[in-house]
């Protein structure tokens, strides 16, 4: 019986070599948007990257873009208050979502997220895919719960990616992808694969590539 959400597999050369391309292009900071007046027109493909405060995204953009800090990477939670708008060459934006489960920003200062967040993910044509950020050594929480429904209530496409797979033991690892798994399983709008990655040793970064390169 074919195993449900799957790892997936190490793309093959083409692919491989598409993702190279499409990231070898230079990548720049565009803005960030506090409103949805602020968006940029949506005149080309765009993945957007979602996750729980410190669970790596900066790092994960950093490492895919091949930059250091094009996304700062910051240990304090919630410092992330905007969508950030990157290029990645003439035809793809990265957008960096603000990170979710902070404990310690303002109840009045989250709310006003959430509701830029909604309005985001709910009217925007050209996003073709979310990755939703999950830590290897944790696996889903509540929050990231929350935002899978989110996501499924705005009919977005979104794919787990896991990150700091090198900080798990081997055999820690398959109980976290069971518990990932049986998660992901609720949830309609999730892509029946997982991608497993470490920005520190650079595992999964061809794979996550390649597969925004097909979008």
């Amino acid at each position: 019986m074919q195993m449900q959400f799957p790892l997936a597999e190490a793309p093959d050369e083409f692919s491989t070599e598409k993702g190279r391309k499409l990231f070898a292009g230079e990548t720049g900071f565009l803005k960030g948007v506090v409103a949805m007046n602020g968006l940029p027109p949506a005149d080309r493909v765009e993945v957007c990257f979602a996750g729980r405060s410190n669970v790596g995204k900066s790092s994960l953009i950093n490492a895919l873009t091949g930059t250091k800090g094009i996304a700062r990477a910051s240990n304090t939670p919630g410092r992330t208050q905007e969508i950030n708008f990157f290029t990645q060459g003439p035809e793809l934006y990265l957008v960096d979502l603000p990170g979710y489960g902070y404990a310690n920003a303002p109840l009045s200062v989250v709310e006003k997220w959430q509701k830029l967040l909604k309005q985001y993910l709910s009217g925007r044509v050209s996003l073709r895919r979310a990755f939703v950020l999950i830590d290897s050594r944790h696996g889903v929480k509540k929050v990231d719960d929350d935002i899978m429904k989110l996501l499924d209530s705005s009919a977005v496409t979104f794919q787990c990616v896991m990150t700091k797979a090198d900080k798990v033991k081997e055999k820690d690892r398959a109980k976290v992808l069971e518990q990932v798994r049986g998660a992901l399983a609720k949830h309609p709008a999730a892509y029946p694969e997982i991608v497993l990655t470490s920005s520190e040793k650079g595992d999964g970064i061809s794979t996550l590539r390649s597969i925004i390169a097909t979008l």
